[in-house]
């Protein structure tokens, strides 16, 4: 066992996380989704609850979640900074709130300018979405609350730490991190900054979120609307 799987496992035994036997590929988000939700339900966390599920991907993981708690749900608008030319790796990421999270390491290599292009660009995506999503609506209270934030898979963990830091911002007084799959690395990371955090399996290899699910299909905004405005 390395390093950091034996530190995974330390924490998994002092904050509870929910991990399989054996690493296995789940049908869809949903099935997924009730899968984690009962895992979260073990915890008992304390009211009044908030679920927040990260677009596109969490969002109908994030709804099991919310049914399963009689919780409401909304967004927590997060956007990846990928690095150029390889959009999937993340040298960063923000979130509402003016929240950014950047790692030293990749954005020093693409450059600090390129680096703020992509913000740039990303952050004018986020304000789109945020506008999309709610429908005019205002974001949920997030204060005084245990605030659960949910998504399909957990690669770098560098969107979701900028969820939780998002979260914290705006006055949740506990936030849980829960997802189906997640390399070590983003388990450790998220498990140094978050109350609690649930996750069903750390595989050994994690290439690729889409690798652990037999449907992973793009969702649209419209998907994203229609399962938040069943929650209104």
């Amino acid at each position: 066992m390395s390093l950091i799987s034996k530190r995974i496992s330390a924490c998994a035994r002092t904050n509870g996380w929910t991990m399989a036997p054996t690493d296995r590929v789940f049908a869809d988000r949903a099935t997924a989704g009730a899968e984690l939700a009962r895992a979260v339900v073990e915890r008992k966390l304390k009211p009044p609850i908030v679920v927040l599920g990260l677009p596109r991907g969490g969002v109908p993981v994030a709804s099991e979640v919310a049914r399963a708690l009689h919780a409401p749900l909304d967004v927590m608008v997060v956007r990846k900074i990928g690095m150029p030319g390889q959009p999937e790796l993340a040298m960063g990421a923000i979130a509402s709130g003016g929240i950014l999270v950047r790692d030293p390491r990749l954005s020093s290599a693409a450059g600090d300018e390129r680096f703020e292009r992509v913000v740039q660009r990303e952050r004018a995506e986020l304000e789109r979405r945020e506008s999309a999503y709610r429908a005019g609506l205002p974001p949920l209270d997030l204060g005084k609350r245990t605030v659960v934030l949910v998504d399909d898979g957990l690669a770098t963990g560098s969107t979701m730490l900028a969820a939780v830091r998002a979260a914290r911002k705006a006055g949740a007084a506990s936030v849980v991190v829960a997802a189906p799959v997640a390399s070590d690395e983003a388990a450790a990371l998220l498990g140094a900054e978050a109350d609690e955090v649930v996750i069903l399996q750390t595989p050994a290899f994690l290439l690729a979120i889409g690798e652990w699910y037999e449907q992973f299909e793009q969702l649209e905004d419209e998907e994203v609307q229609r399962l938040l405005q069943s929650t209104r």
